[in-house]
Order: structure tokens, then C-alpha cells, then sequence
């Protein structure tokens, strides 16, 4: 059969059992709601003990960078137990979508961006949009090195 966009529809694995989206189920939507709570609530409290550095918006890019850093370490680390079902489906749900979602906050990053820019500040606006994706990348990348490097070690 076509698809719509011109392309041949792959069959599917008859070793699978057919199954709904986790995004359209209540346990999905469950795990993401309590693990966005949880981290909210983390991000809120990082932001009540880590004070601006002069104007650069220091807690929101900590929130950032140790968020990119551990999806990294999390993502690599259920992937390489096997494939994203079962508990491993859900873990990345509650802990990868909704508490680090719930962490992360690039909404955030993009306003004081925005408000350091209204505020003369563009050096600064600058600086903090760069440090924030390239040390966010770095962080995740490390993340993922790390948690590829106790897979390695647990298996011996």
C-alpha cells in the first residue's frame, strides 16, 4: 500500500503485538504528569538557591545543563537495555519527558534571552544562548559517554 506522501507502507512486525501510542493512554499521560510535577517543583527549588550571576541568568542555564546531562545518561542507558517498551517505555516517560522536561526549561532560556535583549544586555543575551546550547550539547554528550561507559563496565 502508498502512503500519502508517495512512500510504500512498511508492513508490520507480526512479532509485535499491535499497540497504542503511550502518548494516548492514562498510564502514559500519568507517568509524564507526575514526573513533570516532581520536576517543576526541583526546578523551582534550584532557581530559590542559585542566584543570578550579575545579569546572566545562572539558574536557569544549571537547570539546563544538568538536564541535558542526565536525559543524555537516561536515554543511553534504557537504550541500551533493549527496546523503548515495557518498563523501560515507562521510565523514559516519567523521568524523561515529564522530570527532566519538568527541569529543563528552554521556554525559560528563550524569555531571558528575549528580556536581557529589552534590557541592553546583548553581550550577555548572546553569550548565554551560545553557553547554553553548546555546553548543553557537551553535557548531554557526556551524559551519554558515561552511561556508555558503565554499560561496558557492568558487563565484564
Amino acid at each position: 500500500m502508498i502512503q500519502s506522501n508517495g512512500h510504500p507502507e512498511l508492513p508490520l512486525d507480526p512479532d509485535l503485538p499491535p499497540s497504542t501510542p503511550p502518548h494516548l493512554t492514562w498510564t502514559g499521560v500519568g507517568l509524564v504528569f507526575v514526573g513533570g510535577v516532581v520536576g517543576t517543583a526541583a526546578r523551582y527549588a534550584v532557581g530559590q538557591v542559585v542566584r543570578p550571576w550579575g545579569a546572566f541568568p545562572a539558574a536557569t542555564f544549571v537547570e539546563n545543563v544538568v538536564g541535558a546531562f542526565a536525559l543524555g545518561v537516561l536515554l543511553e542507558a534504557l537504550g541500551r537495555r533493549g527496546p523503548d517498551v515495557g518498563v523501560r517505555q515507562r521510565l523514559r516517560l516519567l523521568l524523561g519527558v515529564g522530570l527532566l522536561g519538568g527541569f529543563t526549561t528552554y521556554s525559560t532560556l528563550a524569555t531571558e534571552i528575549d528580556l536581557l535583549l529589552r534590557d541592553g544586555y546583548a553581550s550577555v543575551a548572546v553569550g548565554y544562548a551560545v553557553a547554553s546550547v553548546v555546553v548543553g550539547f557537551v553535557a548531554s554528550t557526556v551524559g551519554i559517554w558515561a552511561a556508555a561507559a558503565h554499560h561496558r563496565g557492568s558487563i565484564r
